[in-house]
């Protein structure tokens, strides 16, 4: 078993913001360790290339979100990356708001049956999204096993 550096597990260029209700429960507190942990757990690597990112748990996905970023509205979301990925950034170019990554809540947790399940498609949304950052497509994520 390897030992992390200390701060290792750390994004230290992602902002994380929630925004879910005023006086959270403790499923939703446990939800939010989960995401974190996710990015805790990616290869130190891949933290250290992310710039300008901020990660967003919501409770649910907007009825305007999807349309406005052209996605189908009855598309079942889990997630969503909202920016400009880094192969199609023109060098020295960083945007001045964020990049955004959304982790909706209630969906992930209306869809898995247990604690285990969960926690594993959080982490799989999470590297899911993380990926359109980096660059990948759908295609490309399905073949990878990660739709």
């Amino acid at each position: 078993m390897k030992q992390r550096n200390k701060g290792a597990g750390k994004l230290s260029n992602v902002q994380r913001k929630s925004h879910l209700r005023k006086g959270k429960n403790k499923a939703a507190s446990e939800f939010e360790a989960i995401v974190k942990e996710s990015i805790s757990d990616l290869p130190l690597r891949f933290r250290r290339a992310v710039r300008n990112l901020e990660i967003i748990v919501e409770e649910e996905v907007s009825a305007e979100l999807p349309a406005e970023l052209g996605h189908d509205p009855d598309e079942h979301l889990l997630g969503l990356y909202v920016g400009v990925p880094l192969p199609e950034r023109t060098f020295g170019e960083e945007p001045y708001v964020p990049d955004q990554i959304f982790i909706f809540r209630k969906p992930l947790e209306r869809m898995c049956q247990n604690r285990r399940e969960l926690r594993e498609q959080i982490r799989i949304t999470v590297i899911h999204e993380l990926a359109h950052y980096f660059g990948f497509d759908e295609d490309h994520l399905q073949r990878l096993g990660l739709d």
